[in-house]
């Protein structure tokens, strides 16, 4: 195993305990620009990384209450559509546009952080999650079960497409649609983005995803799992706002880059 994997995987593991699973978004780029990991093995090898990371990560969340286990894996379990999708359409997009459309998303990435940094970590922006149907009497509230189902299949299709967790996207979701505050939604990701990047892992296997560097990736899981763990604590002691606007702009250099050493090869 590279010694480079050591700060890799600690720096993932960190951003992922901190902040979620948004910070998977960066172990595609570290394999991919620093280990030379082809893209599509990357992003099966990310769901292996992220998968194992987040699922030995949620322990110490769960411990401090802020993960809700019912409704993460009912969000995991609805998003399964998307991550199959999102498997079966890698398969057939060439590398450069793979990581070009990997470098617009970290553009996207960093916007959410810095959008929602300002932010109490405290704050939910939605009423405190209530059953959205129910039998006695029946009611539906189908309108946020639509939303619900949207918003999981997009994350789904994201982790399945570009090998990544989706929390980036799936923290401020359960902020605005199940009305979370900030650090059950953290917990709670961790969950949905296990799920998910079972889901779309068991998709790429069976669909023949290659020989993948099982040194590498072992390595990098278990210092990402170390790296989650501290990641949690500094998560209880920094305030969310700065480590989301620390991440921001992590993100933004890592997108740049990445964008520099791709979009030639696209545009060609």
């Amino acid at each position: 195993m590279p010694l480079v994997v050591i700060p890799l995987g600690l720096l993932v593991g960190l951003a992922l305990g901190a902040l979620g699973g948004g910070g998977s978004v960066l172990t595609v780029p570290a394999l991919v620009q620093v280990l030379g990991v082809e893209p599509a093995v990357a992003t099966t090898s990310s769901l292996v990384i992220v998968g194992i990371t987040a699922l030995l990560s949620l322990p110490s969340h769960h411990r401090a209450g802020r993960v809700r286990v019912g409704q993460g894996l009912t969000f995991g379990l609805l998003g399964t559509a998307g991550s199959l999708a999102g498997s079966t359409a890698a398969r057939s997009v060439p590398p450069a546009v793979l990581m070009t459309a990997f470098a617009a998303l970290m553009v996207l990435v960093a916007t959410l952080m810095l959008r929602r940094s300002g932010r109490p970590a405290g704050q939910a922006d939605a009423s405190p999650f209530e059953p959205m149907i129910t039998l006695r009497p029946l009611t539906c509230a189908c309108p946020r079960v639509l939303q619900l189902l949207a918003a999981a299949t997009l994350v789904g299709l994201l982790t399945g497409f570009l090998g990544v967790g989706g929390g980036f996207v799936l923290v401020p979701v359960l902020v605005l649609v199940l009305g979370f505050t900030m650090p059950v939604a953290v917990g709670t990701s961790l969950l949905v983005v296990a799920v998910n990047s079972a889901t779309a892992l068991a998709a790429r296997l069976h669909q023949g995803a290659g020989d993948l560097p099982w040194g590498v990736v072992l390595g990098f899981s278990a210092v990402a799992v170390v790296g989650s763990v501290l990641g949690s604590r500094v998560g209880d002691r920094v305030p969310a706002g700065r480590l989301s606007q620390a991440f921001a702009v992590l993100v933004l250099v890592v997108a740049a880059i990445t964008a520099v050493q791709h979009v030639p090869d696209l545009i060609a």
